[in-house]
């Protein structure tokens, strides 16, 4: 399974941006899926998890409420758009993959991690 992630960018305070991760497989729907991010000199922090279905959600608190987490399983892709965002908000974002949803804000609780998309806010 190779997890892809793409929408970061550099932007000002305040703005929204889309992050999208690309699953390739065919089994996507057999996945929990989380969103970690890891700031520079920092360790890495869980964002958000959605279940198989997409029927449960889970958020850092953080990031609740200008966060929200979707999948589509037909396109094999989950989203976060990330709205309002502030300059704490920077790091690099991290989609993964899990057999189970148990461990939804465990890093270890993974079993596949994307290559990362940088995320920049500028204030």
């Amino acid at each position: 399974l190779q997890l892809v992630e793409s929408g970061g960018g550099l932007v000002q305070a305040g703005v929204s941006l889309r992050l999208s991760c690309a699953a390739s497989v065919c089994t996507f729907s057999n996945y929990a899926m989380g969103w970690f991010r890891q700031a520079p000199g920092k360790e890495g922090e869980f964002v958000a998890a959605i279940s198989w279905g997409g029927g449960s959600t889970y958020y850092a608190d953080s990031v609740k409420g200008r966060f929200t987490i979707s999948r589509d399983n037909a396109k094999k892709t989950v989203y976060l758009p990330v709205n309002s965002l502030k300059p704490e908000d920077t790091a690099v974002y991290y989609c993964a993959a899990a057999a189970t949803y148990r461990r939804k804000s465990d890093q270890n609780g993974y079993d596949y991690w994307g290559q990362g998309t940088q995320v920049t806010v500028s204030s």
